[in-house]
């Protein structure tokens, strides 16, 4: 098979969704056997010192047999977020007025996370 049937054949149907620094595209692929999977890619802008810029990509594989638990489990998490904090974006980063109430002293729930136990991988292409 000729190299841009192959191209063709593997990009079947694809979303973009930019969120600021972000930008995250969902594709339908094709496996050998023309079985269809979806790839969840988030692509990050870093810019440089300089003005010149990089991305980091990060990507999820996710195949048929596991749609069902896996959007069991995000509507699950989004209905959580949703439900205890609303729609409303309450961050430092998207509102410059935005004032911590606890003041100097970090709650309890940041104080428990601690960025050590953290691995930055970056899954290009598995």
């Amino acid at each position: 098979m000729r190299e841009n049937d192959m191209a063709e054949k593997e990009e079947i149907f694809s979303k973009v969704l930019r969120a600021g620094r972000r930008t995250y595209f969902f594709d339908v692929r094709a496996t050998k056997a023309d079985d269809y999977y979806i790839t969840i890619t988030e692509s990050k802008k870093f810019t440089e010192e300089d003005g010149s810029f990089h991305f980091k990509k990060h990507k999820i594989y996710l195949y048929k047999e596991d749609f069902a638990a896996f959007t069991e489990i995000l509507e699950d998490m989004t209905s959580y977020v949703l439900n205890h904090k609303g729609e409303e974006v309450i961050s430092e980063r998207h509102q410059k007025d935005f004032k911590k109430e606890y003041g100097s002293e970090k709650p309890e729930s940041e104080q428990e996370i601690s960025t050590n136990n953290f691995t930055d991988i970056d899954f290009d292409d598995i």
